[in-house]
């Protein structure tokens, strides 16, 4: 880790909080014509998208370009993560067209990369490994040039489940790390750290040309140090690509917000995750996992 990073993070690293967020943290109200356009495609199609369940403050930047990331197997969650906007409880009996729907919306917006994630599903006995699948074979038969990006819950692991996505054939394998050890009880009590790992080294022994992602969100207590370790053993397992991204609380009844990151720090973080070997990072305070996504296969595809 270059000694420029510890110097930057170190001039902030026992900041107070401010009273109001920081001004790089500002965004524009959503509201744009597109933006109207694709809020309509998704009522008319009974679609949900992590843009709007997750209060991401990209929405409205992503949604006036004309992408979106689409949530199937409903808006209900299994797990109840300290730190995500996202409702948790019973899930609905999920829609088996849905797959067909996703790819109808993904060909009117004629997208070039489309996204697809989920709550988790313990409930289901392949964890909804399938829908995804069948919504990765759906898109690329309607629109064989768009490529498609997974962000997959972590299947309790289960390599059955790993292995039937991945025999779609998605352009990027992508689950989220989200923080460091230390944390995972406190913020992600459902997840298991280890487990993470056993994902990735799984995914590339029996896809090794998918290029595989992950995402942390930072602000939640963490240390420089471990953002590195973490950083590091991700390297490890071979992940391809790393975003990182400002923690912002979603409300009183969510894991409390520790710090603020400042641009000049997570531009140190990109530069670190590089001359470690990530082949793609996007850091910066409001990226979250599916921000320049595009941009991000394209660079991988280079």
């Amino acid at each position: 880790m270059p000694d420029t990073l510890y110097q930057i993070m170190g001039r902030h690293a026992h900041a107070s909080l401010p009273d109001r967020k920081p001004p790089w943290l500002k965004v524009r109200a959503p509201g744009g014509e597109n933006y109207q356009r694709l809020g309509n495609l998704m009522r008319e199609l009974g679609l949900h998208t992590v843009c709007e369940e997750a209060h991401c403050p990209n929405v409205g930047e992503c949604w006036e370009h004309g992408t979106a990331t689409f949530m199937i197997l409903g808006d209900v969650c299994t797990r109840n993560c300290a730190y995500c906007a996202v409702a948790h409880g019973r899930p609905p009996v999920y829609d088996v067209e849905e797959p067909a729907r996703v790819a109808a919306a993904v060909e009117q917006m004629q997208l070039r990369h489309a996204v697809i994630t989920s709550v988790d599903r313990d409930d289901l006995p392949d964890f909804g490994a399938s829908m995804f699948a069948e919504t990765i074979r759906q898109i690329k038969q309607r629109l064989p040039d768009c490529s498609v990006e997974v962000l997959v819950p972590d299947f309790q692991g289960n390599e059955d489940a790993i292995g039937e996505v991945l025999g779609a054939h998605p352009d990027i394998y992508n689950h989220n790390t989200e923080t460091v050890p230390r944390l995972y009880k406190r913020c992600r009590p459902g997840g298991r750290y280890e487990r993470v790992f056993r994902i990735f080294r799984y995914a590339k022994s029996i896809a090794p040309d998918i290029p595989t992602k992950t995402g942390m969100i930072l602000g939640m207590g963490e240390t420089i140090e471990e953002v590195e370790q973490t950083m590091r053993e991700l390297r490890s397992a071979n992940v391809d690509i790393l975003t990182l991204g400002q923690y912002l609380r979603p409300s009183p009844q969510h894991i409390a917000l520790d710090r603020y990151y400042t641009p000049d720090e997570f531009r140190a973080l990109r530069d670190a995750g590089l001359a470690m070997g990530f082949r793609h990072v996007e850091s910066g305070p409001l990226v979250r996992s599916s921000y320049h996504a595009w941009e991000q296969v394209q660079s991988m595809m280079a």
